[in-house]
C-alpha cells in the first residue's frame, strides 16, 4: 500500500485523494503538519523542501505531487 503525507489544506493533496478514491487505489495518509519524523522524510526527499503531496510506494520509490496517471502505472506495475 501506498502512503502520501499531506497537508489538511493542500489543494493538490485533496485532488490527488478524491482521485484515488474513485480509482479504487488503497492508500493512507500521514500529515506533516502533525509528525515532525514524516515531515522529515518529505523534507530529505525533496532537497529540503516540506512539498506535498509526496508519494511512498511500497518500494520506497517516492514521487512528488504525482498525477492519477503516474500512481496508477506505478502501482500497475508493480502487481
Amino acid at each position: 500500500m501506498l502512503t502520501m503525507y499531506t497537508t489538511p489544506w493542500c489543494g493538490y493533496c485533496v485532488r490527488l485523494k478524491g482521485q484515488l478514491d474513485r480509482a479504487g487505489v488503497e492508500y493512507v495518509t500521514v500529515d506533516i503538519e502533525q509528525n515532525p519524523t514524516a515531515e522529515q522524510l518529505v523534507r530529505d526527499a525533496n532537497n529540503g523542501n516540506a512539498t506535498v503531496p509526496t508519494v511512498v510506494f511500497p518500494d520506497g520509490t517516492v514521487m512528488t505531487n504525482p498525477t492519477l496517471r503516474q500512481v496508477t502505472e506505478k502501482v500497475t506495475s508493480a502487481a
